[in-house]
């Protein structure tokens, strides 16, 4: 253990002060203005060092107060599409939409002839019930596209590509059919 008198001798020995001269003088004090630049220098390469210049607002929002701002707890329905546009999920809801309420945005008569195939890039492609039916649905596309735009939104569906009706295979096995066999419709 070191006593006090250790302590002492780390101290500089008290030098006289000779009568009528000031302390100022004998102590060399840095100009107030030089200490000045120092710490604005030092406070300039601080902003630098975190990325701030001169004359750059900084990018965090300026909160006013009473007004909502980002920070805000939002809706829970604006949550959620932010998530999905984060995480790539909106040609899925999109589709699943599309799905969901074809019946609603077609119309209950179309939707009775004519069902979803698949949805890609902004190509529907539907089937009709028969021939006939989808001669109608490649003259109504351009309604069909305006009904989507109001539905789902505007440049979502850019495209409908109708197809005809499938029939059955009469092509092969013992019952087969010699000639054209039936053509037009199944429906």
């Amino acid at each position: 253990m070191t006593g006090a008198g250790d302590d002492d001798a780390l101290l500089p020995a008290p030098t006289a002060v000779p009568d009528g001269v000031p302390v100022a003088e004998l102590i060399d004090l840095t100009p107030p203005e030089q200490v000045a630049r120092a710490a604005l220098a030092r406070a300039k390469a601080a902003a630098r060092a975190r990325g701030l210049r001169p004359g750059v607002t900084p990018s965090r929002p300026v909160s006013s107060g009473s007004a909502p701002g980002p920070r805000d707890p939002q809706p829970l329905a604006i949550s959620a599409g932010l998530l999905a546009r984060d995480l790539g999920w909106e040609p899925g809801l999109v589709v699943g939409d599309l799905v969901h309420r074809w019946a609603q945005i077609v119309g209950p008569q179309v939707a009775d002839h004519c069902e979803y195939v698949s949805f890609a890039a902004g190509l529907l492609t539907v089937r009709a019930s028969s021939t006939a039916w989808a001669a109608n649905l490649r003259l109504l596309a351009p309604a069909m596209l305006a009904r989507f735009d109001e539905a789902l939104g505007p440049g979502v569906v850019v495209q409908v590509d109708v197809l005809g009706p499938v029939g059955h295979g009469f092509g092969r096995g013992p019952r087969r059919v010699a000639g054209r066999g039936p053509r037009d419709t199944y429906g």
